[in-house]
């Protein structure tokens, strides 16, 4: 059987939640049907986006089971199924491909703090078993474990393994990683901060895991299209240069927190953050707002920019 590659972008999908802070499923397929009609090629649900963490065990379920009814063939959904330790995360992925998920995202269980070699065996002993595809998040920020690109490559051997997804700083681990040709989609994160998008996707990358598509889904899309030629190239050029400030407002507080805000703010399906997090202030959340009048989101997807007293309140 071939792999399920995935090329281009891919977003991390916010989870939306009703006033009382429960699931919003209604707001689940309106955000879902946004993405694909934008040209989103897979969506993750339940990444530190989706506030997976604070997530009890039976909305993880829920979430599974009722969003996996809504995907279609042209655009797969994968979950976050980490868990605290490796059995919990092979159960949890059992149970994602059981209930219809494409594919499960995985990174390292957090804040035990395992050394690299534990942690290499924790996703050779989960990609062992199950057949869903799967891919590995490294990002030692959120988790404290940090894979270097020789535990990596290993792990790409593993025939389970279809995505990559880069979140440190370090160039040479993904340009080692590429050299290597792992049969895997290589990505990074879209974070400007981070600095890594520019150099995977002129080294060949397949494309960027990223959140800030949650609110421009389109221009994404631009930036993650791999480079087959000087076109692909110069529109990716002229897209993240104009993008800047926007992805440098989503990357300004800790996921999801400034990402949320500004598209509760812009009128879309998302609710609050659930506590402790709280939204932006007044004058933050102001600067996102103008940051999409500046760049006119809000004429290309219908956005509604209130007056900012309206929103702060």
């Amino acid at each position: 059987m071939p792999k399920q590659k995935i090329t281009g972008s891919f977003v991390a999908l916010i989870t939306p939640f009703n006033k009382d802070g429960s699931v919003d499923f209604a707001a689940f397929q309106i955000l879902l049907r946004f993405q694909e009609q934008h040209g989103t090629k897979a969506v993750l649900i339940m990444g530190s986006t989706g506030e997976t963490s604070m997530l009890s065990p039976e909305e993880k379920k829920k979430i599974i089971v009722e969003t996996a009814k809504m995907k279609s063939a042209k655009m797969p959904i994968f979950y976050g199924c980490t868990g605290n330790n490796t059995e919990t995360t092979i159960a949890n992925v059992r149970f994602a491909k059981d209930n219809g998920g494409d594919g499960a995202i995985l990174a390292a269980p957090a804040y035990i703090c395992a050394p690299e070699a534990d942690i290499e065996r924790f996703f050779l002993d989960v990609a062992d078993a199950t057949d869903l595809p799967l891919g590995i998040y490294n990002n030692p920020p959120r988790v404290k474990s940090d894979l270097n690109w020789d535990n990596l490559i290993r792990i790409f051997k593993h025939p389970n393994y279809v995505v990559h997804k880069e979140s440190t700083a370090r160039v040479g681990q993904v340009a080692q990683v590429l050299a290597a040709k792992p049969d895997v989609s290589v990505m990074c994160c879209d974070s400007p901060n981070l600095g890594l998008v520019v150099p995977t996707m002129s080294l060949g990358g397949h494309g960027t895991a990223n959140m800030t598509g949650n609110i421009a889904p389109a221009e994404l899309k631009t930036i993650s299209t791999p480079w087959t030629s000087y076109t692909e190239a110069d529109n990716f050029k002229r897209e993240y240069l104009r993008l800047l400030p926007l992805l440098h407002f989503t990357y300004s507080a800790i996921n999801p927190v400034a990402v949320k805000s500004l598209m509760k703010a812009l009128g879309m399906p998302s609710g609050d953050l659930r506590k402790p997090l709280t939204g932006l202030d007044a004058e933050a959340l102001g600067k996102g707002l103008r940051i999409v009048a500046d760049l006119g989101l809000d004429k290309t997807y219908g956005y509604k920019l209130k007056a900012l007293s309206a929103v702060a309140a």
